[in-house]
């Protein structure tokens, strides 16, 4: 994969990173924020590092306007980071930013609306309910599902609240967790498989990554504890699997209206059919995070990963805003 050098670094302009965030996923976003400003300070990039600690529109107006930024590197996950709710403040103050815009970054979010985006244009998907905590209070819930069964909030990443659950007897409770983080969860087939991740990057799919955790599924402690998941990358495979994995990774990625970077998290079955499980908008993005793994396999060194991220941030601008000042200037190839 071809990613252009970066050579007018002096001209990148003042770089906000925003990091933290409102959301359970406060800790990992501060993470990805730090590796992203210290990859940046390293090339001599002018960067600031800016703590979100409210969802409050006006607060956070100020907050990054006080840093008279040019650009915003959005290290945010979960909600307010994911959500299209930050997007949407960048977009009414002009300020340009990385990764999807507002409607792709809220649908992204919603696993229940890009899921039925997915299944609508025909890739495949788990068989899945959507139950809503109003009437489930009022009704109560029917499985027809056959177990064992994956259970999670409808808008949380990291595998937050989510439960797999081999009995009826354990269903109440996994519900009732996943419902501790949204007022709607989805209960869907576990498929049997290898667990599987692709990264986009512009528009191209870097290789694949296969996950072996030595838990169950991929759950927080697999993604955020070192040693308790191996990585293997790119994943063993044939080629045409691959490309058929890579397929349907690209296909989510334009299908939501991704712009920039994204990661797709799958499982490829029994009959090497792979069933799309979410799409990552903002996915971690530490040097040891799988996205910038699949794109270091790819030969792209974080660092530079992250200026290409920034390239394309301000070509979005241009294309929304009519920007000019950094066209031509800001990169070279």
């Amino acid at each position: 994969m071809e990613v252009r050098k970066v050579t007018s670094k002096k001209r990148v302009g003042r770089i906000g990173v925003l990091m933290g965030g409102p959301s359970t996923e406060r800790e990992i976003s501060l993470k990805s924020g730090k590796a992203v400003y210290e990859a940046l300070q390293q090339l001599n990039i002018e960067a600031v590092s800016i703590d979100i600690k409210t969802d409050n529109i006006e607060e956070n107006i100020r907050l990054i306007k006080s840093y008279n930024i040019d650009c915003a590197f959005v290290a945010l996950h979960g909600r307010f980071g994911e959500d299209g709710g930050m997007q949407e403040i960048l977009d009414n103050i002009k300020i340009p930013y990385t990764g999807s815009g507002t409607l792709a970054s809220k649908l992204a979010m919603d696993k229940i609306a890009s899921r039925r985006i997915f299944e609508e244009q025909g890739l495949a998907v788990p068989k899945y309910k959507i139950v809503e905590k109003l009437s489930y209070n009022n009704k109560g819930f029917h499985n027809d599902i056959m177990f064992p069964l994956v259970v999670k909030p409808a808008t949380h990443g990291s595998s937050i609240g989510l439960s797999i659950i081999d009995e009826e007897k354990n269903l109440t409770a996994a519900m009732d967790s996943a419902f501790g983080f949204d007022e709607r969860i989805i209960i869907e087939e576990y498929i049997r498989g290898r667990e599987v991740t692709v990264g986009i990057l512009d528009k191209e799919a870097l290789p694949v990554i296969e996950l072996i955790p030595k838990k169950r599924f991929f759950d927080y402690e697999a993604k955020y504890q070192p040693g308790m998941t191996e990585y293997i990358v790119p994943a063993k495979l044939e080629e045409e699997i691959s490309k058929k994995i890579q397929s349907a990774a690209m296909s989510a990625h334009k299908l939501l209206g991704c712009w920039g970077f994204s990661r797709v998290d799958m499982i490829l079955n029994e009959n090497n059919i792979p069933f799309v499980l979410e799409l990552n908008s903002i996915p971690g993005l530490t040097p040891t995070s799988l996205l910038p793994k699949a794109a270091k396999t790819a030969g792209i060194e974080f660092g530079q990963l992250c200026l290409r991220l920034i390239e394309l941030a301000y070509e979005k601008a241009e294309d929304k805003f009519n920007l000019t000042l950094h066209k031509g200037e800001a990169f070279s190839g």
